[in-house]
């Protein structure tokens, strides 16, 4: 009688059914959905198109934020005239909070009907300084005394942070308007950079 073969068949069991345990399982596989190819098209060195239209209120709503050519042409300007020079200053990532809005989402975000997110009128967007490379105050001062811009809004300065940073960009036409977002009796008011410059350090 041969004793070593049922040990050598449980060996081979055992060793089939480690690997099917560390294995994914086909169907799984099979379930996986690569990320659409026009995610991943570049706008400018430092964006791409995910980032243009990322809106969590879109999809919630089932709004369809997709920009036209022309509009997607405003954004290229502003990322490569802006964004990018902005980023290789502060030496790693900015967090894009909102760039383009499709006017229905804009509607239903309550922005202004003039609202430079839509692209309709240069292009527009909001960054924050999540990655902490640069903060905010340090980002808005760049892009004032360094940049040519459209629109620059300190958003809602706390001690003299900005919430948010807010930019826009018109091709040949930028007017180089500095304000600051703030409350006034509850409702949002913007001031003029000049003249307030003590609230944001």
């Amino acid at each position: 009688m041969d004793f070593k073969k049922p040990y050598i068949n449980n060996f081979i069991k055992n060793k089939v059914i480690r690997k099917m345990l560390n294995s994914e399982p086909r169907s799984y596989k099979k379930e996986e959905k690569s990320e659409p190819k026009a995610n991943k098209m570049e706008i400018s060195k430092y964006v791409n198109y995910k980032e243009v239209i990322k809106s969590r209120t879109a999809v919630i709503n089932d709004i369809d934020n997709t920009p036209n050519e022309e509009q997607l042409e405003r954004i290229r300007v502003l990322c490569r005239n802006l964004f990018d020079p902005l980023r290789v200053w502060a030496g790693g990532p900015i967090i894009v909070t909102s760039l383009f809005r499709s006017e229905e989402l804009n509607d239903e975000l309550g922005g202004s009907s003039t609202s430079q997110h839509m692209a309709n009128d240069g292009a527009a967007i909001d960054i924050d300084d999540t990655y902490e490379h640069k903060t905010n105050a340090e980002m808005f001062h760049y892009i004032k005394d360094n940049l040519e811009f459209d629109q620059l809004i300190a958003e809602f300065p706390k001690d003299g942070e900005p919430q948010w940073i807010h930019a826009s960009y018109r091709e040949g036409n930028n007017r180089g308007n500095v304000f600051i977002a703030t409350k006034v009796n509850g409702e949002t008011t913007y001031l003029h950079y000049n003249g307030n410059e003590n609230l944001v350090d």
